[in-house]
């Protein structure tokens, strides 16, 4: 299970989906290379999708429910996990809470490595690189609007 992360526009508008492959690796879905792909699956082919597309979608992350107490723990659970019940609408309403949470992540990464999950998926380096992915989101579409999905 994970933390399905978006922010989208008001209007839909078409966007190349271009042919991206996508991996789960770390507790979180990330983009890699054609060349990536081939060295980590030498001679098994996939498939691939492209075109244009109308979408609202001007960025989308996510990230393992693994992560939670350690969001929680750094005040990043009330605005990653649950903006629709903390009053957050827009991306600009989540910079404050995501400056401080990813802040106090890096002053004190030992307090929060302790919340690694044992199985594996997950880890403190994939939330500070999540965090900082949807803070730097939000700050290039500040109206855009939050939605999750958990």
């Amino acid at each position: 299970m994970s933390l399905d992360f978006y922010l989208e526009a008001d209007e839909p508008r078409l966007a190349d989906s271009g042919p991206r492959i996508f991996v789960r690796r770390n507790g979180q879905n990330v983009e890699i290379s054609r060349e990536e792909w081939d060295r980590l699956n030498p001679g098994q082919e996939l498939v691939t999708f492209s075109g244009e597309e109308e979408t609202r979608t001007l960025f989308t992350a996510n990230i393992t429910h693994n992560l939670g107490k350690m969001a929680d723990e750094a005040g990043l659970c009330r605005c990653l996990w649950r903006p629709d019940e903390n009053g957050i609408r827009v991306g600009s309403e989540m910079i404050d809470f995501l400056e401080a949470g990813i802040a106090l992540l890096r002053a004190e990464p030992e307090r929060f490595k302790k919340f690694n999950p044992k199985n594996g998926w997950g880890d403190y380096d994939g939330l500070v690189r999540f965090a900082d992915s949807v803070l730097a989101a939000c700050r290039e579409h500040p109206a855009a609007i939050v939605r999750v999905w958990r």
